[in-house]
């Protein structure tokens, strides 16, 4: 194959929708991505592109994929992910992994979160005379985005070098995001001592001590409130959600033990480790005189939080290009890793993160044009 018979853009779309690439931190959903992945190289290949997988360390079946053409220090990422969320095919009025237009739209798994990215990309960069580029032009596939980031963290870990610049093509409706929170998931487990609920001196209730920790999370969650803020964000406060409790087994049992599983989504500048330390030190505390045994862990390593400055070249180009101004979301994406890896990155794709996790996923025709150009 050269680079006039890549496949067409929709045949291309098909064939990475076809491939399932589910992530997942439940192992009965979870998937290799390894047919996206080498779909992409052979693609990339044939148009010139040096090619790089990489196996992620301590997770098999997974990798990443660095593609690049030309040469020098002040290169461009064009950045996405290979895998989707996992699906209910009920939920669906189509096949999931079949690419079906209707009434204007694209519909498919990952056909904007963010399948359908690659597939524009190859299309932009089909006639490209990748012997001309004066600075290398690089395209990032990585793994897990939609669970653990392991691929884009295999990658910060080993402080892999790429360019100076990074979009990610997550879908914004390819207008520019410079900002977003973080997100940290904890568990808090308490555990006391069970007994017959006909005298409560028979054991030590974790449920009890679990109503004194939620309203000391809420307390702290008050005052982040009073002491962070972001007026560029829709809600312009970290916020802390209580997502999920279990304790105890019967009605006539004094509980033994209860689980309380938070989100924590923190502005730019606030650190996830010293949030966690924080609470940590307030648990500790309210329970120092329960008897009670108090756990805390992160249920995954968490995502920072985002912020590449206004002034960044990067920033100030996509504003003039697309005509919008940069803005912030409240959704996590890659952005830190790369950051980490010294490039200034931007998120900006084509799609809308409103059909993204949601059955019938679909792309609007009317943003492929706009995203190849």
């Amino acid at each position: 194959m050269n680079k006039t018979e890549l496949p067409p853009l929709l045949h291309m779309m098909r064939r990475l929708i076809a491939e399932p690439s589910v992530s997942s931190v439940s192992a009965e959903w979870d998937q290799s991505n390894v047919r996206v992945i080498d779909l992409l190289q052979d693609w990339l290949h044939n148009l010139g592109f040096q090619t790089e997988k990489l196996a992620v360390p301590n997770y098999p079946g997974k990798f990443n994929l660095i593609a690049t053409a030309g040469s020098g220090p002040e290169g461009l990422v064009l950045a996405g992910h290979t895998d989707t969320v996992p699906f209910d095919s009920s939920r669906w009025s189509t096949d999931p992994f079949e690419l079906t237009e209707r009434d204007n739209r694209l519909y498919g798994l990952g056909s904007t979160d963010m399948k359908g990215f690659f597939a524009l990309v190859l299309e932009a960069i089909r006639d490209l005379d990748t012997g001309k580029l004066r600075q290398p032009l690089v395209i990032l596939a990585t793994a897990d985005e939609e669970s653990s980031m392991s691929g884009a963290r295999a990658l910060a870990d080993a402080q892999k070098q790429l360019g100076r610049h990074a979009l990610i093509g997550e879908p914004t409706g390819l207008k520019p995001i410079r900002l977003h929170k973080g997100i940290a998931m904890e568990c808090i487990r308490i555990t006391g001592r069970s007994g017959h609920s006909s005298n409560p001196s028979l054991g030590n209730n974790a449920l009890d001590g679990m109503s004194l920790v939620l309203a000391e999370i809420l307390q702290w969650r008050n005052e982040l409130a009073t002491r962070f803020s972001n007026p560029l964000f829709e809600v312009a406060t970290p916020t802390v959600n209580l997502g999920h409790i279990h304790g105890g087994d019967n009605p006539n049992r004094i509980c033994g033990q209860c689980e309380l599983h938070i989100d924590i989504r923190p502005l730019p500048g606030m650190d996830l480790d010293e949030l966690r330390r924080e609470l940590d030190r307030r648990l500790q505390r309210t329970l120092h005189s329960t008897g009670l045994k108090l756990e805390c862990h992160s249920l995954f390593g968490g995502v920072p939080a985002f912020e590449t400055p206004a002034s960044a070249a990067i920033v100030q180009a996509a504003e003039v290009l697309t005509g919008h101004s940069a803005e912030a979301v409240a959704f996590g994406t890659e952005g830190p890793f790369l950051q980490q890896l010294g490039m200034d990155t931007i998120i900006m794709g084509p799609g809308s993160i409103d059909q993204a996790h949601q059955p019938d996923e679909f792309m609007a025709m009317e943003q492929i044009e706009p995203g190849i150009t």
